[in-house]
């Protein structure tokens, strides 16, 4: 079972917006075991439309639309289908009285352009849309289902859910698919890659795994297709193997985010945290902070972005920055060493690098960065080095801290 999405917009095309809807009905066909052939993207013109329902309709059996349904002149989509599927256009009495309760009840006069979005195809299905003015539609030829819907995403996402996924179950017979997620932290796609190799290799043919990188974590998804009872069985059996084999790089199951299995690890502790950010400028505790509940274990920061700073508010010894520099060990340790001191807490991170573009030298090029993690007892510092590209940096030097610091809690950091 094939799908294709097609969405409609010259803003799309513009990248006035983006497109979001395409990535969120992929990931509810792929629960529900349709396979996502394409995604095409074509503007508001008439014979566009009509060459991406003719080239989905060649290689789907489900054709999904959004865009160009609204009232103006440029939203032409329900006239193409009507001409495309050679029926026409009528009212729908019910949904105009409804049309005009909206504007009513919002204090809005009804103009004769809403009235088209009350005009609905003769010959397909419409799909009630609670969340706004224009209908979704499900048209049926020659063996394939066309389904048009609005392109706001909170209305298509409703549309979707239901309407479209239960009449689809209706309609077809689904195989089963079951994923299941790992995550992990510390090394990159090829290295995880390189250890999963022999274990890839000798995946039965009916389990898939996709890496999915981001800046300092991997994701590492099972995908399983069948039908017998035990396919859930079969995949976390697998995912354990996997787990085994990667070790201290997996820092949690499903997709919660380093931040969040961080607060849990605290919380279960009893324990706190604050930071000592150079440059970052604020981005760790932005994680932390981004997590509900996090007033119950991180304290704050201090964003210590010059020497003066350093210096005044966190103790660092004016030699070390004179001798060994802003971006050394000597300076993340003795930032952590201030902060511990100053916040009490019982942990502590401590970041000072050169995110770039500029700053760079031959020994410590943009990219380099120190870390020190650790609690009153122990520090423990790294040197890392990363990319030539400032929010790339910003935002793996945050990644790499904070998974120090969740080794550092588990015992493993070395």
């Amino acid at each position: 079972m094939k799908a294709t999405v097609i969405t409609i917009g010259d803003e799309i095309l513009i990248g006035q917006i983006i497109d979001t809807n395409s990535a969120w009905i992929g990931q509810q066909f792929s629960a529900l075991g349709v396979k996502l052939y394409e995604i095409i993207s074509c503007g508001d013109d008439a014979a566009q439309i009509v060459n991406a329902v003719e080239r989905a309709k060649s290689q789907s059996q489900i054709v999904l639309m959004t865009g160009g349904l609204g009232p103006t002149k440029d939203d032409i989509t329900k006239k193409t289908l009507v001409e495309y599927f050679n029926t026409e256009l009528v009212l729908n009495e019910e949904v105009w009285e409804k049309m005009k309760k909206i504007f009513e009840k919002r204090g809005v006069q009804v103009l004769e352009i809403n009235r088209s979005q009350a005009m609905i195809p003769k010959d397909c299905i419409m799909l009630p849309n609670m969340r706004g003015t224009a209908q979704g539609m499900w048209f049926e030829k020659d063996g394939a289902v066309f389904i048009s819907m609005p392109g706001v995403p909170h209305e298509m996402k409703h549309l979707m859910e239901t309407q479209v996924i239960p009449r689809l179950q209706e309609k077809f017979t689904f195989p089963k698919i079951v994923h299941s997620t790992i995550m992990t932290a510390g090394a990159g796609e090829s290295m995880i890659a390189n250890i999963l190799t022999g274990f890839e290799n000798e995946l039965p043919d009916n389990i898939k795994l996709a890496y999915l990188p981001d800046l300092g974590t991997v994701k590492l998804r099972l995908t399983a297709s069948g039908s017998g009872a035990t396919l859930t069985d079969e995949v976390n059996a697998q995912k354990e193997n996997m787990k085994a084999l990667l070790g201290n790089y997996v820092y949690t199951e499903g997709e919660e985010k380093l931040e969040s299995v961080i607060g849990r690890m605290l919380m279960a502790k009893q324990a706190t945290v604050s930071c000592a950010e150079s440059c970052t400028g604020g981005y760790i505790s932005h994680l932390f902070t981004s997590v509900g509940g996090s007033s119950k274990y991180f304290e704050g920061s201090v964003i210590s972005y010059s020497y003066d700073v350093k210096e005044k508010m966190l103790g660092v010894k004016h030699e070390s920055l004179l001798n060994y520099g802003a971006v050394s060990e000597e300076c993340v340790c003795e930032m952590l060493e201030g902060l511990l001191k100053a916040t009490g807490t019982n942990y502590g991170i401590a970041v000072s690098g050169i995110a770039g573009p500029d700053g760079g030298t031959p020994d410590k090029p943009v990219g380099t960065v120190w870390i020190a993690v650790g609690n009153k007892e122990k520090i423990v510092a790294k040197r890392f080095q990363f990319f030539p590209s400032r929010m790339e940096n910003i935002r793996v030097f945050s990644t790499a801290a904070l998974n120090m610091l969740r080794l550092f809690i588990e015992g493993n950091l070395k």
